[in-house]
């Protein structure tokens, strides 16, 4: 399997078509290996983590769990990925502006909570196209930061 983005999906439903995201690049292939560069890391670092890649909709495209990891971590993951996304922003940069006295203080609650305002959580873009987001949870932000970070380099 190739590294980093594919030229396209590798089954398309004729009548469908690709979804914008695979259109882009972000294909199941594309997203599997930031999985596999995520668990790399994790190693690496001697972390456990849970990382979820979403599409441009949301909708959870790859996911892994590795072992050890805390349960928790599957959900932080998933919704890591999903305030990337949804903020096409590090989830580490909206910390600043959700503190008491801020201009967003409670944005964190937003979507009933599943707004995550600390690190491991990033947007996906494509030659300047938002394609979906990465999420990682299971080691301090600094250690889910790096494990993310290589994951987004993975895309290409």
């Amino acid at each position: 399997m190739s590294r980093g983005r594919s030229r396209g999906p590798d089954i398309v439903d004729a009548g469908r078509g690709p979804t914008a995201s695979q259109a882009a690049g972000l294909t199941l292939r594309a997203a599997t290996a930031m999985v596999e560069a995520v668990m790399t890391e994790a190693r690496a670092v001697g972390v456990p983590v849970s990382v979820a890649v979403v599409d441009s909709g949301g909708q959870l495209v790859a996911f892994q769990r590795m072992d050890g990891a805390d349960l928790v971590s599957v959900t932080l993951a998933q919704d890591k990925a999903w305030t990337g996304l949804m903020n096409r922003m590090a989830t580490r940069d909206l910390a600043a502006v959700a503190q008491p006295g801020a201009e967003f203080f409670g944005y964190h609650t937003i979507r009933g909570g599943r707004t995550i305002i600390f690190a491991g959580g990033m947007p996906l873009e494509v030659a300047g196209v938002l394609v979906g987001g990465i999420g990682v949870s299971g080691g301090d932000s600094a250690q889910d930061q790096r494990i993310v970070d290589a994951g987004v380099a993975a895309l290409g």
